[in-house]
């Protein structure tokens, strides 16, 4: 990178180690004005970490990063908004006097924060609670509040870290519908989720990142049309579990959707089906892959062990994506352990313990 690029932020080669574990090896993606990007990977991948070195929290130990065609400054800093996942309000306070304190630290006045706080109140139906502390409210209150920390400064790029957690649907409609106008508006939206479907709905450009490395860039349109093949959908009367080279089933709308593993062709399954008894097919057809589908693919296949793809599988789970099945089929393969999130690595390291150091069997903390 040399600067002259139009990305509202750019980073390159992003490296960065704790203790002995490295959290992120080579991560780079740009991200342009007037666009939504989703930034994607399963738990422990690096997707946080590299966030904080895009904004200046954590220093990287190789690589660049360019914020509207520079190094970071603390002027720049005032033109980003950043939603964390983690609840990050002063909890013994009010909300009212807390949104406005935190819009002085982005430059403005307090008269001027208290101007537009009353907007985002009305919009977001928090103004009847402003004067509440915060802990009195509820989660998704909590971080409808937070949302409006990361907009009320009108920044420039947007960071926001699953944003729809902790929302009903009327609340997630909402906040998609704010998200969608300050695309409109020219802002670049960096959105990581682990809701793949949003993204499929909002985001035009992602990036996958698995074991700390860029796996997996591109437009979502073109990305998904290079994995067309890898899935197939059909109706009809039988067990469709526990084909060969199928990664996952499941049930969608009354079909079945397949999601195929590479070398495994849609004929393939079609020769398998035909001859198990008591299978009826009604409908057979190649399917376009769904990110779930691509993301699912791409993890597993990209681990040298498993254990990645126990997280992608977990992950997309709670989506409603993944049977409990398949995960236990996953998890057969390498015993009960899972790998751990980038926050404990950190912590079983800064401890002086291994990798995994007090997780508990079959789960992740």
């Amino acid at each position: 990178m040399n600067g002259t690029t139009n990305a509202a932020a750019a980073v390159s080669g992003l490296a960065k180690s704790f203790g002995q574990f490295q959290a992120v090896k080579d991560v780079s993606f740009e991200v342009y004005p007037g666009e939504i990007f989703g930034l994607l990977g399963p738990n422990g991948a690096g997707k946080t970490t590299s966030i904080r070195m895009l904004l200046d929290i954590f220093r990287p130990d190789a690589g660049t990063v360019e914020v509207f065609g520079g190094p970071m400054t603390e002027a720049k800093k005032a033109r980003i908004g950043y939603l964390p996942e983690e609840r990050g309000l002063y909890q013994d306070r009010k909300l009212a006097s807390t949104l406005v304190f935190l819009a002085t630290l982005k430059g403005l006045s307090e008269a001027e924060a208290y101007e537009r706080l009353d907007v985002w109140l009305e919009r977001l139906d928090l103004h009847e609670h402003r004067n509440k502390k915060v802990q009195e409210l509820s989660r998704g209150m909590q971080q409808k509040a937070q949302l409006i920390s990361t907009l009320i400064h009108d920044p420039d790029l947007l960071v926001v870290d699953e944003p729809f957690s902790g929302l009903d649907p009327v609340n997630t409609r909402l906040v998609k519908d704010i998200i969608e106008e300050q695309r409109q508006a020219g802002k670049a939206i960096i959105m990581s989720t682990h809701q793949m479907y949003q993204v499929e709905a909002l985001c035009s450009r992602i990036v996958l990142i698995n074991r700390g490395s860029t796996v997996l860039y591109g437009e979502v349109n073109k990305i998904k049309r290079e994995f067309a093949g890898n899935a197939v959908t059909l109706e009809g009367q039988g067990d469709f579990v526990g084909l060969p080279g199928v990664l996952e089933t499941r049930r969608e709308n009354g079909a079945w959707h397949l999601a195929l593993a590479t070398g495994t062709s849609p004929q393939d399954v079609l020769r398998d089906l035909v001859g198990r008894d008591g299978v009826t097919i009604e409908r057979f057809e190649v399917a376009e892959p769904s990110l779930d589908d691509i993301f699912i693919r791409v993890v597993s296949e990209s681990h040298e062990d498993r254990e990645g793809a126990v997280h992608a599988l977990a992950m997309v789970d709670r989506e409603g994506g993944v049977s409990q099945a398949r995960q236990a089929e996953v998890l057969s393969r390498d015993g009960p352990w899972l790998s751990c999130t980038d926050d404990c690595d950190r912590r079983c390291l800064d401890s002086g313990g291994a990798r995994g150091t007090g997780c508990s069997p079959a789960g992740v903390r």
